[in-house]
């Protein structure tokens, strides 16, 4: 049995000032850094005595969340570039406002991009897709990652072996701070038991 639990990194400080996310590199805010030491204290209860596999986007912020989290559960996290959010291109470092108001296509497919050096959610979906191969394929059994809510939306539907085209009609998407539980018995047979659970930052 592989047990993967997904984290969606906790509050920003761009979700408090009205900025872009995806490749800035945001700090946590106060209250991140508060809801991620309460993710940690609970999945240490839950995990005592079991040898966890962590690994978090590069990015701040995920790094910040993987790293309180993994003090309570003895992991040091590994941090790898696949994991970040999505690259929305030229609107990184401007306001919501400023995107709004300048977005050169609007997403209608996987393969429409908001900005032309932007990345669309196929492109999000094909760097994701060789480090989901090799965590399915690997020896590791608890396996914890770090992540942002639309990477980890294309990780879910990764998950339930749905295309890529899927996503077109239909995603799994999460709020920060949401933590999954995740399940491939020894047949193979994959297993969702709890999606985006908001308890663990109460």
């Amino acid at each position: 049995m592989k047990t993967i639990i997904t984290v969606q990194h906790t509050q920003s400080i761009h979700h408090t000032n009205g900025m872009v996310g995806s490749w800035t590199d945001w700090e946590l805010s106060e209250l991140g850094l508060e809801q991620a030491e309460k993710i940690g204290r609970k999945l240490q209860s839950e995990l005592t005595g079991k040898s966890i596999a962590l690994y978090s986007s590069d990015l701040l912020r995920a790094k910040q969340t993987a790293e309180k989290i993994g003090r309570h559960l003895n992991a040091v996290p590994v941090l790898r570039k696949e994991l970040r959010e999505r690259n929305l291109g030229k609107c990184c470092g401007k306001s919501v406002q400023w995107l709004r108001e300048n977005m050169e296509q609007q997403e209608k497919t996987i393969d429409d991009k908001m900005f032309s050096d932007a990345e669309s959610r196929r492109e999000e979906w094909n760097r994701l897709k060789p480090f989901f191969d090799e965590i399915m394929s690997n020896s590791e059994q608890n396996i914890l990652i770090v992540s942002h809510g639309d990477l980890l939306s294309v990780f879910n539907t990764m998950f339930m072996g749905l295309s890529v085209e899927s996503i077109n009609s239909c995603e799994i998407f999460g709020l920060a701070g949401g933590v999954s539980y995740m399940y491939e018995d020894d047949e193979g047979r994959r297993i969702i038991k709890r999606i985006s659970d908001m308890s663990y930052v109460s």
